[in-house]
């Protein structure tokens, strides 16, 4: 975090220091369930995101771990982790290139990579409200776990390598000063399906630097095996921290 000179003096002494924002943003989640008596299950989730802005560029990472104990043993663990770069074109373009992979366990993907490069687009980009769109094509590699399918798993049973397309928007609304609402979409298509991904959250500030998080997550696949639902979702309740 660096500071610039306000004004100065006749003897030379500074009178006010203004303190710049720093470049980096980081934030840290965790959210946790256990569950007794005809079920016994624990289940923890994180989340580690940072951000960094300078001049024309701005470089995200983020980190997602969830881990799921079931009658004792180790049922779920999986890791989705996403790196995107952005260079600004003008005041309202820029480009970007964009990695999203998934590393499982027991679940019926092994690998599941994303990578994508294009054109981005935003519409509003002030401290209360954020909406840009990104677009541009890429390519999709997917290795199924086979001895972890069950028939409930949206998934064929076949290594996917294919070109796919991907568009994103995202958006944030800064309703209050302690209250802000975050939606972002996602489609990646290709040959073998077209996945959108639908995510909504809303933290409530409870302090400067801890937040309650609710985010509702959905999952749409356009082809699935037969007798399966084209959707799934999910809602969590966590803690973030912003450091």
């Amino acid at each position: 975090m660096g500071s610039m000179l306000a004004h100065a003096d006749d003897t030379g002494q500074n009178d006010t220091d203004i303190e710049l924002p720093s470049p980096w943003k980081t934030e840290v989640e965790f959210g946790y369930q256990a569950h007794s008596g005809n079920s016994d299950s624990q289940s923890l989730n994180s989340r580690l995101n940072a951000t960094y802005v300078e001049g024309r560029h701005r470089t995200s990472g983020e980190w997602k771990y969830y881990l799921l104990y079931k009658d004792g043993e180790e049922d779920k663990r999986q890791s989705t982790y996403n790196a995107q770069s952005d260079y600004k074109l003008g005041p309202k373009s820029y480009l970007y290139s964009s990695f999203n992979g998934v590393d499982s366990r027991y679940s019926a993907y092994f690998k599941d990579y994303t990578l994508s490069g294009g054109l981005g687009y935003q519409f509003a980009n002030t401290e209360t409200f954020l909406l840009e769109f990104e677009f541009g094509p890429g390519f999709r590699y997917q290795e199924p776990n086979k001895d972890e399918i069950d028939d409930d798993d949206i998934i064929f049973p076949d290594i996917v390598q294919e070109g796919i397309f991907r568009g994103n928007l995202n958006s944030k609304w800064q309703a209050l000063d302690n209250l802000a609402v975050i939606a972002s979409v996602t489609i990646v298509s290709g040959r073998s399906n077209t996945r959108t991904d639908t995510d909504l959250s809303v933290s409530n500030d409870i302090t400067e630097t801890i937040a309650l998080k609710l985010t509702y997550s959905r999952q749409y696949h356009d082809k699935v095996p037969d007798g399966l639902y084209k959707a799934d979702s999910m809602f969590s309740v966590n803690l973030l921290f912003k450091l």
